[in-house]
């Protein structure tokens, strides 16, 4: 008996007789309160619970030899597919030629709708070397681009026409693809840079009247994880009644994404800065669009992870623990203060 008696003086909850408890209407109301207040709190700390939340880490870039993907997805409203050109160099001076068979063109009318997709190859400038527009001379009078026209083959002379014609009706080219270059810093542009610099004269008279507006729908330098935001993404330069280059001075950081489900992404994310050089009438060079990236040593690891049980255990706990023990010293004041309340009342109500 002795040792029973002293275990039950350990309870901490003890119960008292029925008949001694008393409902009232405060207490059922403050219930209510707090059923809710706790049933909320618990889907709160549920959600929290099940939420996926990231670790960002640094350590130095490690990789080697591997290649870099470049996503472009470009419009130029005011300079047809016929003249645009894509070419990548790299820090080493490899001067990437082959990049068509990953690269498409799409034409587009006046209203940036597309009207075909035929101009699917010869996107790059195979000949750089040979078409260089940083020299010649320019040459304004008819007579003389007469006397160029008719240096010109018979398909040379139709894609003038064309393109002159594709201006006129104010047909730009959207431009969209991948580039896999190899993994140190260089630069890519996109520009008219293609054609001889005789045919780019009798086209557009003059380097001044390149329109190199464009709208960059997407870059980027790998797949996308979640919350990775691209600065560039629909970024919109439009120029009036003048010319320039654009410089894009990228930096680019490696990137890992690993998943919960122990899946590794690899990728990268990037900062810009951006450079608009006006052309005047004395330049000689070509207006183009240029995106200069170099890489960064320092690699970022982004992990999903989610809380521990015994964490969300643990903040249950002090959540309903401490609403619980709210609510009861709410019911009680509301019982002592209804209590005051009331027992006047019944003093007045008895028999004089």
């Amino acid at each position: 008996m002795g040792v029973k008696q002293v275990i039950k003086n350990l309870d901490a909850f003890p119960r008292a007789e029925d008949h001694l408890l008393q409902k009232t209407q405060s207490g059922a109301l403050v219930s209510v309160i707090g059923i809710i207040i706790m049933t909320t709190l618990f889907i709160h700390e549920l959600s929290f619970y099940l939420t996926i939340h990231t670790v960002h880490q640094m350590s130095v870039d490690l990789t080697r030899g591997e290649t870099l993907p470049i996503h472009i997805n470009m419009s130029f409203p005011s300079l047809p597919c016929d003249v645009l050109s894509v070419d990548a160099i790299d820090m080493s001076g490899k001067h990437e030629v082959d990049l068509d068979t990953n690269i498409w063109k799409l034409r587009l009318n006046s209203h940036g709708h597309i009207i075909g997709t035929e101009y699917i190859s010869d996107l790059v400038e195979k000949e750089h070397a040979a078409h260089k527009h940083d020299g010649g001379k320019d040459h304004h009078e008819d007579s003389e681009q007469k006397i160029h026209l008719q240096t010109f083959d018979e398909s040379t002379e139709k894609m003038i026409k064309k393109v002159k014609q594709a201006l006129t009706d104010g047909e730009g080219c959207r431009v969209y693809g991948v580039l896999n270059v190899q993994r140190v810093a260089g630069n890519f542009h996109i520009s008219v840079h293609g054609l001889n610099i005789q045919v780019a004269q009798m086209i557009f008279g003059g380097s001044n009247n390149v329109n190199v507006s464009h709208v960059i729908h997407d870059l980027s330098f790998g797949p996308k994880y979640p919350g990775l935001h691209n600065p560039l993404d629909e970024t919109t330069r439009v120029l009036h009644d003048t010319s320039g280059t654009f410089k894009y001075y990228i930096k680019i950081v490696p990137t890992e994404y690993r998943y919960i489900s122990k899946e590794v992404l690899p990728t990268n994310q990037f900062s810009v800065t951006e450079y608009y050089s006006p052309l005047n009438e004395f330049d000689r060079i070509w207006p183009a669009v240029y995106f200069l990236y170099d890489l960064s040593p320092i690699t970022v690891t982004i992990k999903e992870e989610r809380r521990s049980f015994l964490h969300f255990i643990t903040r249950l706990c002090a959540v309903l623990g401490g609403t619980f023990a709210l609510t009861g010293m709410l019911d009680r004041w509301m019982y002592r203060f209804v209590e005051v309340l009331t027992k006047p009342k019944k003093s007045r109500s008895g028999p004089r």
